[in-house]
């Protein structure tokens, strides 16, 4: 507020309004990890968003929910690199003993945890299939 920043003032409002009603429906206090998936969730909406304004040429539209995303990315931890997720991937199957596309949900059960909020869980999901049909 003091900052003069309508935006980042609006976005961080609306962060705050979401763990709020989160926190109201289930009737619990998030966790750092549920505060993440909040985040996550949010940023995924405002991806979806940009990509719906984008195709109907709402340049507008697409510039105010880029500006959101920026600084709900700018809370979020530092994502992994490529090479670090293949990795611990890697590890992931070796640990589960995973053969094939049909341990696919065994593999994503243990990654879940170490990757949340560290890596985007829809690439993730995309490297483990191509890995594991193999």
């Amino acid at each position: 507020m003091r900052a003069k920043a309508p935006e980042r003032l609006s976005t961080l409002r609306l962060v705050a309004a979401a763990i709020k009603q989160k926190e109201v429906d289930e009737r619990i206090e998030l966790d750092d990890a549920a505060v993440l998936s909040v985040l996550e969730k949010m940023i995924k909406q405002r991806k979806d968003s940009i990509t719906q304004f984008a195709a109907g040429n709402r340049q507008d539209l697409v510039a105010k929910e880029q500006s959101e995303l920026d600084i709900l990315q700018a809370y979020m931890p530092a994502q992994m690199s490529p090479a670090e997720v293949d990795a611990a991937i890697t590890a992931a199957i070796t640990a589960s003993g995973a053969v094939g596309p049909q341990a696919m949900g065994k593999v994503m059960a243990v990654l879940k945890p170490q990757l949340a909020g560290k890596a985007d869980m829809g690439l993730v999901s995309q490297r483990l299939k191509a890995l594991l049909s193999r």
